[in-house]
């Protein structure tokens, strides 16, 4: 798949509003993207599973996986204002929030606005907002006028643009949707071996894919996501996490996991093998859906597999095109070296 009909999906995929718990929209999207050999349903949870057959059976039975679900926020309360409270869906920084546009799941747009400054004490300047002090303005006069575009518990998300800067890419969902697009890519590829793929939701609140792992009992779990990039100003050596531009990224171990020495040895042969740039993350930072896998049942030996991304979890996640390559490359060759 050339990189132009790529990043085309890429901003499709993107642009769609898909938080925790309402993924379907991603879903439905996906599923008229697959190649038509693939054999797919999706699970009680909303996990998407596609069946792919390769040319042999591996001897390991493979599931990759990669999370529909993107940062956002839920309704849970309606002031007399007409004011929004809400709650965060995923490890959303507050500072990241205040002033930005967001779209509620009626289509009413807004904006996050808290205390003026004008207004704060000078020791509420220096405090960091809480999520209690902000709250979503979409023009409403009252709650009454406000019901007619919003419920408790619908769901809101950042309203940004798909937007091409330089050699990079900025765009809300990033974080997600690259390894959407990526499995998705997989997909359509003629494999080794037979593989189980799984667009997983709710990874934003806990991980829905440990569900899918409980009716596909994998051997080995490759979990594609994004890593947390650091290659910013004041980050010293041996604390960027990752770097845009530099490949794929293995991970020794992420929040609540190890990952596999057999598996992480293998993907590092594989990459010298096949002459892939690639890098290493130098902190043990963010959860992944290796970590529900390597849980479920009895359990899988897993293999996270990231790419860089700038301001993963904020309005404009930031990568770079030139990584889709490298990481596609190492998971085809992924398959034939965990199938074997």
């Amino acid at each position: 798949m050339e990189l132009k009909n790529q990043l085309t999906m890429l901003k499709q995929l993107c642009e769609l509003d898909a938080v925790s718990g309402c993924e379907d929209r991603a879903a439905e999207w996906i599923l008229a993207h697959l190649p038509q050999d693939c054999k797919a349903h999706r699970d009680v949870r909303g996990n998407l599973i596609c069946e792919k057959k390769g040319r042999k059976t591996p001897k390991n039975k493979l599931m990759f996986t990669a999370h529909m679900d993107e940062p956002g926020f839920i309704i849970t309360y309606i002031e007399e204002s007409g004011l929004l409270r809400f709650s965060p869906m995923g490890d959303i920084d507050t500072r990241m929030v205040v002033g930005k546009a967001v779209r509620l799941e009626s289509g009413k747009e807004g904006v996050v606005g808290a205390k003026p400054i004008h207004l704060q004490t000078a020791e509420e300047r220096e405090q960091v907002l809480k999520f209690s002090n902000l709250y979503i303005d979409i023009g409403a006069s009252s709650r009454e006028e406000a019901e007619k575009f919003a419920e408790l518990g619908d769901f809101a998300v950042w309203r940004s643009q798909f937007t091409e800067m330089g050699n990079k890419i900025r765009a809300k969902a990033l974080g997600s949707r690259v390894g959407c697009l990526l499995l998705l890519s997989m997909l359509h590829q003629e494999l080794e071996y037979d593989i189980t793929a799984v667009f997983a939701v709710q990874h934003e609140i806990g991980g829905g894919a440990g569900n899918a792992a409980y009716e596909v009992k994998p051997d080995i779990a490759v979990s594609i996501d994004c890593a947390a990039a650091g290659d910013v100003p004041g980050v010293g050596a041996g604390k960027k996490i990752s770097s845009l531009g530099k490949g794929p990224v293995l991970s020794f171990q992420n929040k609540g996991v190890f990952t596999d020495r057999e598996l992480f040895a293998a993907a590092k042969g594989v990459c010298a093998q096949q002459g892939i740039e690639y890098q290493i993350k130098d902190q043990v930072t963010e959860s992944t859906d290796a970590n529900v896998l390597s849980k479920t049942a009895g359990g899988c030996r897993v293999l996270p597999v990231g790419v860089s991304v700038r301001y993963a979890v904020s309005p404009n996640p930031v990568f770079s095109p030139s990584d889709l390559e490298p990481t596609q490359k190492l998971l085809a060759a992924l398959v034939e070296r965990l199938g074997e």
